[in-house]
């Protein structure tokens, strides 16, 4: 039987950790077909533009809210699949026990950064769901389309945020009681 490549989401390292990051890679498999949503309706604009001198009013704002969303997205779908950014320069040259200490110190400094972000992005997000006296009016993009993409984005950006922190939450928790005690404690 043929050995398995090491870049195929079997390998140990991509596989999921949790429930949560198992949904996350389902759900962004599907979403991932959008992609081709967006090409075909851009696709669409240059014929109509070019071909009938018809050019859309809603493609380009739809396009960009698709690969938007898609794009913050990304974010926990490359932490589901641990292939966000990290040193490796450092991260591979250090033991197998250093590395769980790497991954610990990553998770809690992690942790705090995305709770801060969350807690910005909601403050954007409000502001762009409600009027300052309470009343929901979504922000619109301002142009002809006037499309609720900006109000839309920053409640997926907060959305995603709230899952990242739950993401490191239950990553951080993995990695403590992962800690297998080193041959001199034993």
């Amino acid at each position: 039987m043929p050995e398995k490549m090491p870049h195929t989401p079997s390998a140990p390292e991509e596989r999921p950790r949790n429930l949560l990051d198992a949904a996350i890679i389902k759900l962004s498999h599907l979403l991932s077909g959008l992609f081709i949503v967006t090409v075909l309706i851009s696709f669409y604009e240059v014929v109509m533009r070019y071909a009938f001198d018809a050019p859309t009013t809603w493609v380009h704002e739809t396009a960009s809210f698709i690969g938007g969303s898609l794009f913050v997205v990304g974010g926990i779908y490359a932490f589901a699949t641990n292939k966000h950014v990290r040193v490796v320069l450092i991260y591979d040259a250090v033991s197998a026990r250093t590395r769980q200490y790497l991954n610990i110190v990553h998770h809690i400094v992690g942790l705090a950064f995305a709770g801060m972000l969350a807690y910005a992005a909601y403050s954007l997000a409000e502001e762009s769901w409600f009027t300052p006296w309470g009343e929901m009016r979504l922000e619109t993009s301002g142009s002809v389309l006037n499309a609720p993409y900006p109000a839309l984005l920053k409640g997926l950006i907060f959305v995603v945020l709230c899952i990242l922190v739950v993401q490191f939450i239950l990553h951080l928790i993995q990695d403590i009681a992962g800690l297998k005690p080193s041959n001199k404690e034993e």
